[in-house]
């Protein structure tokens, strides 16, 4: 018997380009879906005869619910092998075995840098006045060197920031709630005294931590206030890490010059979202890892992990706790 296997949220149409699919095709049938689907009842509906789901990272949560809502899935496979919006427990409870892939890190160190110079030199405000016949020269942009990078986590992607960071010729101060001064230094990095010390001092903010209950709401509106006037706040990691609301005033009000942002609470950004039109946001819609070598990698090993599956071996396996 043939299986259906449906691919989600593939925005670009680059699923099927960029891996070998063919090796499924006497077991397999594939199909994909280029939108992404808000609406439960309608991806229910829509998934309601598929043994396999692929999805993209954490666009389209699978909880309990919407497991409870698909009998016939047998395999989920997550990009990445971390997927905190996937419901590991219920998708064991129901049969259903969960699988991931490799991601890489350097694309979101890649995107970070992107934003950050991007918010620096005004590129976007510099580019389009060249377009539409604007001012020669309108902005007079930051220097880098001898300026002080602020790194909120120092995981295997803060790390990578804080070694370009060294190249530009910045100082980094580096702050998590476990972090010691011996690691930071392995990083290129010193160990700043608390959170609020970290943002008093920095000129460039980029936040690299995992969304936890410990970390939710990490920058409110007190952690924003310490912040210099002429800082930038960068975040490729999880919107979550930061108070929506006082974000907004931050930004508004002016006590940060500005915000380089790629992650939102809501996903795709509705149209009359705020954050699309404030002048001083320089944003990009959930960029991080979307690179051509890391979709390789990720519909690559989900073909493997697909076969693996259907051999009775799989592979790259989740499971909850």
């Amino acid at each position: 018997m043939t299986l259906r296997c449906a691919v989600l949220d593939d925005y670009q149409g680059a699923a099927l380009a960029l891996a070998d699919w063919s090796v499924l095709d006497d077991e397999v049938d594939v199909r994909v879906l280029r939108e992404h689907v808000t609406d439960r009842d309608v991806l229910a509906a829509a998934l309601a005869d598929c043994e396999i789901v692929v999805i993209m990272r954490e666009r389209t949560p699978f909880d309990a619910d919407l497991l409870r809502r698909l009998p016939r899935l047998r395999l989920l496979v997550t990009t990445g092998m971390r997927n905190a919006s996937v419901d590991l427990a219920a998708a064991a409870a129901q049969g259903v075995t969960v699988c991931g892939t490799a991601s890489s890190p350097t694309p979101p160190v890649e995107l970070t840098w992107a934003l950050l110079l991007g918010l620096a030199r005004h590129i976007t405000t510099e580019s389009r006045s060249l377009r539409e016949g604007g001012p020669w020269q309108s902005t007079v942009g930051q220097d880098l060197a001898d300026r002080t990078l602020g790194l909120l986590g120092l995981g295997r992607i803060g790390t990578r920031v804080a070694r370009v960071a060294t190249a530009f010729g910045m100082r980094v101060l580096a702050w998590s709630q476990h972090l010691t001064a011996a690691r930071a230094a392995e990083a290129g990095a010193q160990l700043a005294g608390s959170k609020e010390d970290l943002l008093n001092r920095s000129d460039f903010v980029s936040l690299h931590l995992v969304l936890s209950d410990r970390t939710r709401g990490l920058l409110g509106e007190p952690e924003l206030r310490v912040m210099r006037p002429h800082a930038h706040l960068i975040n490729t990691s999880r919107a979550g890490l930061v108070d929506r609301t006082a974000l907004l005033r931050a930004l508004r009000e002016g006590w940060i010059a500005g915000a380089g942002l790629d992650v939102f609470d809501t996903e795709p950004l509705p149209a009359d979202d705020p954050l699309r039109t404030l002048p001083n946001v320089l944003a990009t819609p959930h960029l991080g890892y979307v690179s051509e070598r890391n979709y390789r990698t990720f519909y690559t090993q989900a073909v493997e992990d697909i076969a693996a599956f259907l051999a009775g071996d799989p592979l790259r396996q989740l499971t909850a706790g």
